[in-house]
């Protein structure tokens, strides 16, 4: 097994698939996380003003079964095979026939083809391992924030921890850059958000972002944060004038920085240094 996993290609391969697997469960992440950390806050909420919460049905990442959101027909194995699924159903529900977003299958496909240049980059071992994780995070980082405006505790702070240990044994950074990667993180966006809002009175991101550039740095040092912050504001800068310009959007309506800090970390964990070298080497 070892010596098939060591080979690009099949490590590659198997990488491709498990990262299709992958992608449909972080589908139902992407869903159910927000509406679990809403019911949260209402229990929170009801317990401050001394009510009994009401009793809701269970919702978890495992239960209840996947559904039809329109006719509750419960989705069978048949129909819960990344891509081909929607593919064979055309986007439909196979009972009642309603639209299936577009959204499952490329949640999928993003994720399982990341997955696959993941492992042929990094090959098999801690690294690809480690990569995969922190990809995999990314992709429901971004999608949960452009639907909610939200970046879940729940993921970026065991992403921050987990970069920490991963560089324990030098993995992507040594520790010490990985410690202060996570420190200079939070700070730069801490700093920036007490700028803007003593400057104009409005927030102009959240906390959330913070904490995500925070693991960001955890997991690929200080020296990785420039070109994170540079990707994603010049990413986040054209998409942002491109909504207002072509889709009216309108300037007081906020946009979700997330999205942008994730794209770029990933580019900074496959291509960061040698970018970093390029920049330095034609400054110089």
């Amino acid at each position: 097994m070892l010596v098939v996993l060591n080979q690009p290609e099949a490590f590659g391969l198997i990488a491709l698939l498990v990262g299709l697997a992958i992608g449909s469960f972080l589908n139902v992440v992407i869903h159910r996380l927000p509406m679990m950390m809403e019911r949260a806050w209402q229990v929170e909420c009801a317990e401050l003003r001394g009510e009994t919460p009401a009793e809701l049905a269970p919702l978890s990442l495992a239960t209840p079964r996947s559904r039809c959101p329109a006719c509750g027909h419960a989705i069978s194995a048949f129909e819960n095979i990344p891509i081909i699924s929607w593919l064979v159903l055309r986007g439909r529900c196979q009972a009642c026939h309603a639209p299936i977003s577009l959204r499952y299958p490329v949640v999928e496909a993003l994720t399982g083809v990341l997955s696959a240049y993941v492992a042929w980059h990094f090959g098999f071992g801690w690294a690809a391992a480690g990569a995969l994780l922190f990809v995999w995070a990314m992709v429901a980082l971004t999608f949960i924030d452009t639907d909610t405006q939200l970046l879940p505790d729940s993921i970026t702070l065991p992403l921050l921890w987990a970069g920490l240990l991963f560089n324990l044994g030098n993995t992507f950074t040594d520790l010490s850059s990985s410690v202060i990667g996570a420190v200079a993180g939070y700070l730069s966006l801490w700093l920036v958000y007490w700028g803007f809002k003593l400057a104009t009175g409005k927030e102009g991101m959240g906390y959330g972002d913070f904490k995500l550039l925070s693991a960001i740095g955890a997991w690929l040092g200080w020296q990785m944060l420039p070109l994170t912050i540079l990707l994603s504001s010049f990413v986040g800068a054209i998409v942002g004038i491109a909504l207002i310009v072509l889709a009216r959007h309108g300037r007081n309506v906020p946009i979700p920085f997330g999205p942008y800090l994730a794209a770029a970390g990933v580019i900074a964990l496959l291509w960061g240094r040698p970018l970093t070298a390029s920049y330095l080497q034609f400054l110089g």
